[in-house]
């Protein structure tokens, strides 16, 4: 590895043109090093029923689990490209994906859910630095002509990441333990370590011409301001609203967002700029992305628990069970946003996130037996085939909205406004699903005489919606009827639960047919296939790039 360049020197020099080599090696390590963060986003779905059986732990620490890494991967994706300009791309990558390593083999040896959700805290802050570093490498790297093959590259496997993440996971999961969900990642997070520090091209030493600004003040509010209402909602059905942890929690964390927003207006740096949200298309545009994106969130955390929890598929099953989506959406919605490029993306905004909701309204009908081709196939297909009508012109629409200079801050927002959307929707569907959980459990058993240790496994049950194992702790005269009690009430609770969903989905469409305009100059859909999913380049956001001048191919910023 060459010698770190001083500031003065990596703010102003001219690097050397990187290698057909470094090149490729730069992709494998962007490609490696963001896949992970992507997989762990989503494959530790399939692992939740085997984490709570062997932690003991309820519905709270599975949903903490999973919004313990979104909260701060979320709140902190913006900060992570003003870290890149600070300090350099190598470094920031580096450390993104050394730490992420160390967090994950946290997350492999926790020995209580609570310790499982500290690190998977800290795994999200690594991500964020960790992702905006890969988009920042491979904008330093490639000159202008090469750059959108490499972003579509990027964009292609991070897509099959999610569709194998689920699958491998329940391989894991079914053969060994869930704890290799995590340790697995080592590998590839060695190989990118690797790569950055020893095979990257000497220009991702750059830092930023002008001296970048980091708003900590805003990641802080950020951070604790998403926390409070999120931890409110997690522990209401336990706790009660009545409890001042929760209100506490609430309105401490509404006040904070308040106070984020308020310096997000004063402040002469914001990580946010709200200025963005003067664009019609960009404000309507991440309304959309919040809603759908919330039901987009919720339906996958849901479906793959119900399924195993209370269908009895095994965790590979799960995995297969989302496929067809996950393959519709990859397949199709790089062609659609051609589509779109050629009519305008606001007929596929509407009717891509109704058509999703149809399929999740769909799953409403499922049953304890789930038969899979005849209650969940349909519905899966549905939600996958509205999903890919709708990503990429999102993505696309929102980006075409902002100016050149404000491309890749609007691509940030979108994406951190994606994340945070399944962050609160799973807070706010679970409230709801432990709420139905809980009243059919009641109305099903209140009245009728129980001995003590069934009237236990009752008050079990209720802090695990969607589960039937709490029947097994009862005498065996009553687990017969506590198991059935159960497994109505979670039948009821996933019904909710896909009927919340849906109706965020339809929402966004909804708000896209009243808001959306074409946008006022040419983004092309086609080249944002993962949309927010995936996440999508600043350089998808820039103007008309046909026009735009060609740079030194050795020039950095």
């Amino acid at each position: 590895m060459a010698a770190e360049p001083n500031a003065a020197d990596s703010r102003t020099r001219r690097w050397p043109a990187p290698t057909p080599r470094q090149k490729r090696l730069t992709l494998i390590a962007c490609i490696t090093g963001s896949a992970v963060v992507f997989i762990d986003g989503t494959v530790v779905n399939v692992a939740l029923p085997a984490i709570r059986e062997d932690m003991d732990a309820g519905l709270a620490s599975q949903q903490w689990v999973v919004e313990g890494y979104l909260l701060t991967l979320a709140s902190l994706i913006l900060i992570g490209g003003s870290l890149s300009d600070l300090f350099g791309r190598r470094r920031v990558f580096a450390l993104g994906t050394a730490l992420f390593g160390v967090t994950s083999l946290m997350c492999a040896v926790a020995p209580t859910d609570e310790l499982l959700v500290a690190a998977r805290i800290l795994q999200g802050a690594a991500g964020a630095l960790l992702v905006p570093s890969t988009l920042a490498t491979i904008m330093a790297v490639f000159p202008e002509d090469e750059r959108g093959r490499a972003i579509g590259t990027w964009t292609a496997w991070s897509g099959i990441s999610t569709v194998v993440g689920p699958l491998a996971g329940g391989i894991l999961v079914d053969a060994a333990s869930w704890r290799w969900v995590f340790a697995i990642g080592l590998i590839p997070i060695a190989v990118t370590l690797y790569l950055v520090l020893r095979e990257l091209p000497a220009c991702i030493d750059a830092r930023a011409e002008a001296h970048p600004h980091v708003d900590w003040s805003g990641a802080a509010l950020c951070v604790l301001g998403l926390a409070g209402p999120v931890f409110a909602l997690i522990e209401q059905p336990s706790r009660g609203w009545d409890d001042p942890l929760v209100i506490g929690s609430l309105v401490g964390g509404l006040a904070l967002l308040a106070a984020f927003l308020w310096h997000e207006h004063r402040t002469p740096h914001p990580m946010m700029p709200l200025e963005l949200f003067r664009r019609h298309n960009f404000a309507v545009g991440n309304v959309a992305t919040l809603l759908i994106y919330g039901g987009l969130g919720a339906a996958m955390f849901f479906i793959v628990l119900f399924l195993q929890e209370t269908a009895g598929y095994s965790a590979l099953e799960a995995g297969l069970g989302l496929l067809p989506s996950t393959l519709i959406l990859f397949f199709l919605s790089g062609r659609v946003g051609a589509l779109a490029d050629r009519f305008g993306p606001r007929l596929f905004m509407t009717a891509g996130p109704i058509v999703s909701g149809v399929g999740l309204g769909l799953l409403m009908f499922a049953d304890a037996t789930a038969d899979y081709v005849t209650e969940i196939l349909p519905g899966v297909t549905l939600f996958g085939l509205g999903l890919a009508l709708m990503v990429a012109p999102l993505t696309a629409t929102v980006l075409g909205d902002a100016d050149q200079r404000h491309a890749g801050i609007a691509s940030g927002v979108n994406n951190a406004v994606a994340r945070v959307a399944g962050l609160l929707a799973i807070a706010v569907v679970g409230a709801g699903v432990s709420a139905q959980f809980v009243s059919e459990v009641e109305d099903r058993l209140t009245d009728r005489p129980l001995p003590a240790a069934a009237a236990e496994a009752v008050e079990d049950a209720k802090a695990r919606p969607l589960t039937t194992s709490s029947a097994d702790d009862a005498p065996p005269a009553n687990r017969p009827e506590l198991r059935g009690a159960f497994e109505d009430a979670s039948v009821s609770a996933f019904h909710v639960s896909m009927g919340l969903s849906a109706a965020l989905m339809v929402a966004g469409g909804l708000v896209s047919a009243a808001g959306i305009r074409n946008p006022r100059r040419k983004v092309a859909a086609a080249e944002c296939p993962g949309g927010a999913i995936c996440g999508a380049s600043e350089d998808v956001g820039h103007a008309d790039l046909d026009a735009a001048p060609e740079p030194e191919p050795v020039a950095v910023r």
